[in-house]
């Protein structure tokens, strides 16, 4: 027979009297955990709104932000390559960066590498001696000011996991609340029968770990520096 807490409470009592020890009352329950982050937390942001709060909040994980628009998007890649050291630069085969004329633009600037899943291992060697991986993200979350990646043959994780700089370009429209609208968009995917991601990321800004003595310390297991390159709609 289960024991209720009431007769637990008096038996265990009447033990401790028995045995001459101090009487030990069991702690109060306690109150039940209050959600302070609602399905609907942040959906009520303008789009504006959204990218701003994404991008202060990155901000202060040691992202660099950069809102571009699609006449200048170049040249403020090219920057900030030169700002984080330039050559040599690797770059995902994600064909929505050919679509921008990222690619060809940093292959004549840099000289850089293209993901191709033909070429194996040495994909990873050349991301593992580069400076710089550029990638597309699948979205921002403005609450944790992180992005998504989704995997692919021709987009390796090693982009953005390797080289000493991870460069992330983003849509501004694809800036979201939280992780529960990739969640969302996740399930409507396999609804509809869609071919799943192999992985997913989510980057919330370069590596960093506090394990020793609590002091922060970044690039431990991943790129030293991160940038957001996030692309105006227009």
């Amino acid at each position: 027979m289960l024991m209720n807490e009431q007769n637990r409470a008096s038996f265990l009592s009447e033990i401790a009297q028995q045995l001459g020890r101090e009487v030990r009352h069991a702690p109060e329950a306690a109150a039940a955990p209050v959600n302070d982050h609602p399905q609907t937390r942040l959906t009520d942001k303008t789009q504006d709104e959204l990218c701003q709060a994404f991008m202060e909040f990155a901000s202060t994980q040691k992202v660099k932000c950069v809102l571009s628009r699609p006449e200048g998007l170049i040249g403020d890649l090219v920057a900030l390559c030169d700002e984080y050291g330039g050559a040599p630069v690797v770059i995902s085969g994600d064909v929505r960066l050919k679509e921008l004329g990222i690619t060809d633009a940093l292959k004549e600037s840099y000289q850089a590498y293209e993901w191709d899943p033909a070429n194996g291992e040495e994909n990873i060697h050349m991301a593992e001696k580069a400076k710089i991986g550029i990638v597309y993200a699948e979205a921002g979350l403005t609450e944790s000011g992180g992005v998504v990646l989704f995997s692919a043959p021709e987009r390796g994780r090693s982009v953005s996991l390797l080289p000493e700089t991870s460069v992330f370009v983003l849509r501004k429209s694809t800036i979201l609340p939280r992780v529960a609208q990739i969640a969302q968009r996740l399930h409507k995917m396999a609804e509809a029968g869609e071919r799943m991601p192999s992985c997913i990321n989510l980057i919330g800004g370069p590596s960093s770990t506090a394990d020793i003595e609590l002091i922060k310390v970044f690039g431990v297991h991943g790129p030293v520096h991160a940038a957001y390159v996030v692309l105006e709609d227009c």
